[in-house]
């Protein structure tokens, strides 16, 4: 493992579009299979990222007057803990199906630079604010199993206080993984994620979806609108550093980031 050159992944949002065509159907789901007669809408759930976790999202829900005239809330915090406990582990079971069915492909660029920073020597993490399972189902659907095997670690929201934009997922991968924040790129997709890596003083490349491309990304060493293959390029969106970049986001562009 090359501690000196460490390339650090967001998931959802990174690998692939999955809150808008993972999560949010998994949510919908769910709570038709439990007979809760709720659904977010497109919109309604673009609102609940701003809340790291699917646990938290949900939770938010017991101080939503429309959600609790049509669901009975909980005497105590004790049930409402293992409502959103079963409700996670059926919606996580039905999200790892939506992954593993092919409907939300690996974004623009990722397999890519993925395969070629791991066969590059460079290590590899993941770190998530979504539950571990679900971020191995992104990972390996989008890079295949042996790249997913050569990831150096998964650190994902559950094993930590605080959720992004706290640091805590990124400074517990360098106390894990023994790197120094300096020695590390992050790629993100939202301006949560972003506070997070900046936080943990670690540079950030961001490349943004539909959920985030109107959020704030200063402080980002470059945003971009995917990293780019040959079905969709990649489009500069702030390049504050006047970083060299011919087509789409390669591994050249990395090593220019983590030099800043």
């Amino acid at each position: 493992m090359d501690k000196n050159n460490v390339l650090l992944f967001d998931c959802d949002g990174v690998l692939g579009d999955t809150e808008r065509y993972g999560h949010l159907p998994a949510f919908n789901k769910m709570w038709a299979e439990k007979g809760v007669d709720w659904k977010w809408s497109v919109e309604q759930y673009g609102d609940k990222l701003k809340i790291g976790g699917g646990k938290e999202r949900m939770l938010s829900l017991f101080a939503d007057e429309d959600f609790l005239s049509i669901f009975k809330k909980p005497c105590n915090s004790v049930e409402i803990d293992e409502i959103i406990k079963s409700w996670h582990k059926s919606k996580t079971a039905i999200y790892k199906d939506i992954i593993f069915s092919g409907k939300v492909p690996a974004r623009p660029g990722i397999p890519r630079l993925i395969k070629e920073a791991i066969d590059a020597g460079w290590t590899c993490a993941m770190c998530s604010t979504s539950a571990v399972e679900s971020v191995e189902a992104v990972l390996v659907h989008a890079v295949g199993q042996d790249y997913a095997k050569r990831f150096a670690g998964i650190f994902a929201g559950d094993m930590v206080k605080a959720k992004k934009p706290a640091p805590d997922v990124y400074l517990l991968a360098v106390k894990e993984l023994g790197i120094k924040p300096e020695n590390c790129v992050v790629v993100e997709d939202s301006e949560n994620g972003l506070k997070a890596a900046k936080a943990a003083q670690m540079k950030c490349l961001v490349t943004v979806n539909g959920y985030t491309k109107d959020e704030n990304f200063g402080g980002a060493s470059l945003v971009v609108s995917c990293l780019g293959d040959e079905t969709e390029k990649c489009q500069v969106l702030a390049n504050p550093f006047n970083l060299k970049i011919d087509n789409n986001i390669d591994l050249d562009i990395i090593k220019q980031i983590k030099k800043l």
